[in-house]
């Protein structure tokens, strides 16, 4: 009945443990303690705990030891998960044996029984917290003796913690499971004998291959590929998201996994090597998955060890301690964890390279013809010196090809020409070499001609870009990218690499030409369409964030780089002077509409100074859309477009009509009018009332919907009434809250206090104090959604509201236990940074605080500066994901600005000592 145990039998056998096997953990050692120990011994489970006991200890000085080694050689992967694999494999064999042969030992010699390891056990390959897949294998239906060994076997592996999945079948069940679950075949794939009868795991072998698994690969292949592609769409369908799952994403260890398993399954490869011998992969290919394969494992041993559990989700906390136990460190101004995941990103690009090889090198040997010939409609024929190789271009003769340094770049031009894709083949030769790709190309006018072609002509130039950035050619035709290809910026608000950003960005403008987006972008889509310089535009779009990554302030550093580049790219001087002028500038519009209030004339009129011209503003403005819609798919909303189209009528309306259209007068005449025109059925001296109760600024920062929401609030108003009104405005995405009641000091922070009570954002808001003594503060508040605050909601918050303003409820002790800083969020770096503008507005001091964003900021920042005698005229809010620029336009007790240099840093010190106290606080709430 009994056996011997073979030696592991898979790869761990094969790779250098991290630790050697005799000194991991002594098999033989270890049974012989335990078998001493039972000696004499008839009690199951006292006999189970001895075992145990024994075990445990074992387990967990190999476990100790393994750590501390992967600390010391933190890149070592490899060999940790087949250390990991042997430590577990030698705790599975235990368990057999004293199962077995100790606490239901049998005289019978027909009893037999078999453990294989499945899955990622199967493959020898095994994290710190890895499941333990343990396939039972019996000769017939499984009989009391072996029910009673395998019951005791999990038993002690259920003790020991470890996370145990199991199945206990026949050879038969195998392959009849095998046959209606693709899951379960998988696993099959991947067995490997542990112990037992080695004559049932061989026939088990044997029977894959002849009843399961032969002639049914192009069935296997589909199921797989479709799980991969489902997978991806569950991970968020690419490979730059923020959080990556280092198992499952795209470009991740699935992927590579998914790779060896149709490899094995088609043509029987023992290991991932044997793709090379099978003509999958090339030997430098391979390379390059060994490379990828090997920094996911490190980074989700990494991620095991740190969390004590299997965690495979880099999420933003784990990535900074990751970073560090795999030995990054910041560097010329970047921080270790950003270099880090910029290297994870360049892993996982190169593993879609890898397996796109892959599955073209497969389609050629196995897809049926008609797969191959479907999506030609609409395509067009090739020409010298390239041919279609399963319907996508390779190059007739490389050696013709690579003669002629151009071709490199034309490959892509006739991708998109005849609508085709590349294949493999012309990628590998062009990635292998483009060190043609030198300073005598660059300057070539025919290559600038084909690089600004592939932007401007064909109509989806963000197909070409993302290839040729993939392969290298982008950063070799303009070197200064290479420095941003897959760096990540750590914080919540950019959701792609800044090279994936860019190419974002030049798909959005792509998009606006085709008319798209008419109705998303009804201004970009009429500056375009009007016409401009699409030279400029596009190459200004490709150079924005060029100066990433280094100490300097990236707009300067990119319009230098620009300067430098354009030219390069076959642009003119007056061309190159608009780019370079949009680079370094690519920011202000958007801080401008987002960070400052369009209301006052100050504003329309230094923007409109710096713009000077409306070609540049209609550039700027199409430049600004596509930079805020290629951050992320939520960035945009209707919020940050009533901004920019409010912005740029003002400007338009200032440069065609002259800056001295823009002031205080005219709009409050303007403003006074409008209103007349809503109230005409109110009585004569109550219209004069209104039109004279308020000051200049009111007139000039309020729309006449507000200002007619205010007029019929104020109507017949009480001294001690305070009166409401909420209302949605979807084309905002916000919820315009309107307060008038009588004035006194602090209402604004008070009001704030209570928003944040409710979990509302305040995204914009104005207060202002009438002559006759009211206070109209008004706010545009959305949901943790940034959408407008749920009607149904409304009750909730008024109520909040009333409590507050009646001094029922105090905010700053109400927030206390809401006011908090996320775990995952905690990591960000967000220096404070505040500054006093006295030239940005007339009549105000605007106080811009740059800081971390939680819920009680607004509330402290406003309680701060009432406390010292600060008016607040109005607060704009800039929210960029975990970080926030807050503007307060601000008068003195006396109605002045700020001038004095020692109240300035006086107030500074007094509001950075309110956000560092704030921010220990919400550190510390659980």
């Amino acid at each position: 009945m009994k056996s011997a145990l073979a030696p592991v039998a898979g790869p761990a056998a094969r790779v250098d443990l991290l630790i050697p096997a005799a000194d991991l953990i002594d098999g033989g050692a270890l049974l012989a303690a335990i078998t001493a120990d039972l000696a004499g011994s008839t009690d199951t489970r006292a006999g189970r705990a001895v075992a145990v006991r024994h075990m445990q200890l074992a387990k967990n000085r190999a476990n100790e030891a393994l750590e501390a080694a992967f600390l010391l050689h933190p890149l070592n992967a490899r060999a940790l998960i087949s250390a990991q694999s042997h430590l577990t494999d030698v705790l599975v064999t235990t368990a057999l044996l004293v199962a077995r042969d100790h606490l239901h030992h049998t005289q019978s010699t027909t009893e037999r029984l078999t453990v294989l390891a499945v899955g990622g056990f199967g493959r020898a390959e095994m994290a710190p917290h890895s499941d333990v897949d343990l396939l039972f294998l019996t000769p017939r239906k499984i009989t009391p003796w072996a029910e009673s060994v395998i019951e005791s076997m999990l038993y002690m592996l259920w003790d020991m913690k470890l996370k145990v999945g199991h199945s206990s079948r026949t050879v038969a069940d195998c392959i009849r499971l095998g046959r209606g679950d693709i899951t379960i075949r998988t696993a099959l794939l991947e067995h490997r004998f542990i112990a037992g009868d080695a004559a049932l795991a061989t026939e088990l072998n044997e029977r894959l291959w002849s009843d399961l698994f032969r002639n049914s690969g192009p069935e296997f292949i589909e199921a797989k590929l479709a799980e991969r592609a489902e997978r991806h769409k569950r991970q968020g369908g690419q490979r730059y998201v923020l959080e990556p799952n280092v198992k499952e994403a795209k470009g991740g260890l699935r992927d590579l996994q998914t790779l060896y398993w149709i490899g094995k399954y088609l043509l029987r490869v023992s290991s991932s090597a044997g793709l090379v011998a099978a003509g999958l992969l090339s030997r430098e290919e391979y390379d390059q998955f060994e490379r990828a394969e090997n920094f996911l494992w490190a980074a989700r041993c990494h991620l095991h060890y740190i969390t004590h559990r299997a965690v495979d989700q880099l999420t933003f906390d784990a990535q900074v301690d990751v970073a560090a136990r795999m030995g990054y460190h910041d560097s010329a101004g970047r921080r270790a964890v950003e270099l880090f995941m910029q290297d994870y990103f360049r892993h996982a690009t190169h593993v879609g390279e890898l397996t796109r090889i892959f599955l073209t090198e497969l389609e050629a040997r196995h897809a049926k013809p008609e797969a191959r010939i479907l999506g030609l409609l609409n395509r067009r024929k090739v020409k010298p010196p390239y041919k279609l190789v399963q319907s996508r271009i390779d190059a007739i003769d490389p050696a013709e090809f690579l003669a002629d340094p151009l071709n490199l770049l034309r490959a892509f031009e006739e991708a998109l020409r005849s609508r085709h894709l590349l294949h493999p083949n012309i990628m590998r030769i062009i990635a292998a070499n483009l060190h043609l790709i030198d300073d005598d190309l660059r300057d070539n006018p025919e290559a600038q001609r084909i690089f600004l072609d592939l932007m401007l002509k064909h109509g989806n130039p963000e197909r070409a870009l993302r290839r040729m950035n993939e392969l290298g050619v982008l950063s070799a035709f303009i070197p200064e990218f290479e420095n941003i290809v897959a760096m990540m910026q750590f914080n919540v608000y950019h959701h792609y690499t800044v090279d994936e950003h860019i190419i974002q960005t030049i798909s959005v403008l792509a998009q606006i030409e085709r008319g798209e987006l008419v109705e998303n972008l009804p201004l970009s889509s009429s500056i375009l369409k009007a016409g401009v310089n699409r030279r400029v535009i596009y190459v200004a779009l490709l150079l924005h964030d060029i100066g990433k990554g280094r100490p300097e302030d990236h707009s300067i550093i990119g319009a230098q780089m620009a300067r430098r580049i354009a030219p390069r790219l076959g642009l003119d001087q007056e061309e190159t002077e608009t780019v370079e002028w949009l680079v370094r500038y690519h920011l202000l519009m958007s801080d401008m509409a987002q960070k400052r209030d369009i209301g006052d004339p100050r504003t329309v009129r230094d923007f409109a100074k710096a713009v000077k011209t409306r070609k540049r503003l209609d550039l700027l403005t199409v430049l600004t859309v596509c930079d805020i819609r290629g951050v992320g798919p939520t960035t945009w909303n209707n919020w940050k477009a009533m901004l920019l189209r409010q912005l740029y009528s003002l400007t338009a309306e200032a440069l065609e009509g002259g800056l001295e259209t823009i002031n205080r007068v005219k709009r409050e005449d303007e403003a006074k009018a409008a209103l007349r025109e809503r109230l005409h059925d109110w009585p004569a001296a109550d219209v004069n009332t209104e039109t004279a109760r308020h000051y200049t600024p009111y007139w000039q920062g309020l729309s006449t919907d507000t200002q007619e929401i205010f007029a019929r609030l104020l109507r017949g108003l009480g001294n001690d009434e305070i009166r409401i009104d909420l209302h949605p405005e979807p084309a905002r995405d916000a919820t315009r809250a309107c307060f008038a009641l009588g004035d006194h000091p602090g209402i604004f922070s008070r009001l704030a206090g209570a928003l944040a009570l409710v979990g509302a954002n305040v995204v914009d808001a104005r207060t202002y104090t009438s002559k006759d003594g009211y206070a109209t503060p008004v706010f545009w508040i959305q949901d943790a959604d940034g959408k407008p605050y749920d009607v149904e909601r409304l009750p909730r918050l008024r109520g909040m509201i009333e409590k507050t303003l009646r001094g029922e409820v105090i905010p700053r002790e109400a927030l206390a236990g809401r006011d908090r800083v996320k775990k995952r969020e905690r990591e960000f770096r967000f220096p404070t940074h505040i500054t006093f503008d006295n030239e940005g507005s007339e009549i105000y001091t605007i106080i811009e605080v740059d800081t971390r964003d939680r819920p009680g900021l607004l509330y402290d920042l406003t309680r701060t500066l009432a406390a010292n005698n600060i008016y607040i005229a109005s607060a704009v809010i800039a929210t960029y994901g975990a970080q926030v620029v807050d503007a307060f336009y601000v008068k003195d007790m006396f109605g002045l600005k700020l001038h004095t240099k020692s109240k300035q840093e006086a107030l500074d010190r007094k509001l950075r000592q309110a956000i560092t106290e704030g921010v220990e606080r919400a550190q510390n709430v659980p």
